[in-house]
Parts: C-alpha cells; sequence; structure tokens
C-alpha cells in the first residue's frame, strides 16, 4: 500500500453516487480505492524519497527529520 513517509497518509475508499441523475439506490456504483500522489523530492541531505503532493507543497521534506516521522507514523498505524 502507498503510504507518505512524512505524514503516514495512505490509501482511502471513495466511490457512491458519484452523479444523483445516472448512479442511484437503484443503479449503485462500486466503490474504489483513492491512492496518494506520491512524488519524488530531493532532501537536503542529498538523497531522494516519495512524499505526497500535500507534503511536498507545504516543503515539510526539507525541514522535518525523515527517520523520526516514519517511525511514529508507523508506529500509529500499528
Amino acid at each position: 500500500m502507498k503510504v507518505c513517509p512524512l505524514c503516514g497518509r495512505g490509501s482511502r475508499i471513495a466511490g457512491g453516487y458519484s452523479n444523483r441523475v445516472r448512479a442511484t439506490k437503484y443503479n449503485p456504483t462500486g466503490k474504489r480505492r483513492v491512492f496518494l500522489n506520491l512524488q519524488w523530492a530531493r532532501l537536503p541531505s542529498g538523497g531522494r524519497i516519495k512524499i505526497c503532493t500535500r507534503c511536498l507543497k507545504a516543503k515539510k521534506h526539507l525541514t522535518t527529520s525523515l527517520h523520526s516521522r516514519s517511525s511514529a507514523a508507523h508506529r500509529s498505524s500499528i
């Protein structure tokens, strides 16, 4: 599963009724999984990681230490 190492966000379930005229309770649409938009980002140390675009826009990869945040995100998901 795709997970952002900085914030711990993962995929989520989406779906339901996208348009009330076409998709109703008599003609339901199935659920689908929406994945994160992960992009490569350069770290100040010279390495590269894949982070979500929300963290990329907030420039969290430039200010946070990756090791402490990823272990904290991993512990919270257990």
